[in-house]
């Protein structure tokens, strides 16, 4: 398995955990990450309602760009994989569009052609590598622990794009942290949002929705939550001091970690080669005990 992997934006300049825990991990299930030489943002947050043309230029552009090294992309974020389908969606069916999207890039010798496939983390991870190959690479089991899976929005919709979990019941993100030896059961609020989305409109309005969901977790007795996406984690592991300022101290502090930090964990790796150490939730109680 050799993939260019593209890491997004947010991953690179904030979520250093995503991709150094993806990084260290995904090599030794014999994952070959090939870096995307030449990448850029893939304008989903910064141009999808500002200017559709640009957006689509740039995803167009990274997929030209994996395309050329004969590479199919692996993403580590929802948005971005989002992205990358609705562009490939939009320019097979729009051959005007498309022949546009070709003469720009001819200018750095590009072209799209169809570009590469892509392939979220999830789909890596649970449908190539597979959960019994996981558990064979567990040395540290994470027993006695019931962790909350949050795969968040982009993981399931919209159904109308193909998506990596199923968008009535996502259980690709449970079974792989059950896959470590820790359990992951299911809760009412497992397909709410955490809010990130409306976050640059208006904060408040995020923040209690984010705020309610790892109220929920807590109060569920969970010992943490675990995503995939730097959207979601930066919105429930950066802001819990804000949420605690609406909604009350105590009321949230969830430890919050990215799955491929626990699965490095599991693995033996230490806590600062997964980035656990940058941080922002309460995580270290949850590592003295595992």
């Amino acid at each position: 398995m050799r993939y260019a992997l593209f890491q997004g934006c947010v991953a690179q300049t904030e979520q250093y955990g995503c991709e150094l825990s993806a990084r260290e991990v995904l090599p030794k299930l014999g994952v070959e990450l090939v870096d995307l030489e030449g990448s850029s943002c893939c304008g989903f947050l910064s141009f999808h309602n500002s200017s559709p043309i640009g957006w689509k230029y740039l995803t167009a552009r990274n997929l030209a760009l994996a395309k050329k090294l004969g590479l199919d992309i692996l993403t580590l974020c929802n948005c971005c994989h989002l992205s990358f389908c609705e562009v490939k969606r939009d320019l097979e069916a729009d051959q005007g569009l498309r022949k546009t999207i070709d003469e720009t890039l001819s200018i750095e010798g590009l072209e799209y052609g169809g570009g590469a496939e892509v392939y979220h983390i999830l789909e890596v991870l649970h449908d190539r590598v597979g959960t019994d190959e996981i558990a064979a690479h567990v040395t540290r089991p994470l027993r006695n622990l019931d962790l909350a899976s949050h795969p968040g929005c982009y993981a399931f919709r919209p159904k109308v794009l193909n998506r990596p979990n199923d968008g009535e019941d996502p259980r690709k993100l449970g079974d792989l942290i059950k896959a470590l030896g820790a359990d992951s059961s299911d809760y009412d609020e497992k397909l709410d949002c955490c809010g990130s989305s409306i976050s640059y409109a208006d904060g408040e309005p995020s923040l209690r929705i984010a705020g309610s969901k790892l109220k929920a977790i807590k109060d569920r007795g969970f010992d943490g939550l675990v995503t995939v996406c730097p959207l979601c984690f930066k919105m429930f592991d950066g802001e819990q001091p804000a949420m605690r300022s609406l909604m009350g101290e105590g009321v949230v502090d969830v430890p919050i970690f990215y799955y491929t930090q626990l699965l490095g964990l599991s693995m033996g790796i230490s806590p600062e080669k997964l980035g656990l150490h940058l941080s922002l939730s309460p995580v270290e109680g949850f590592l003295t005990n595992v």
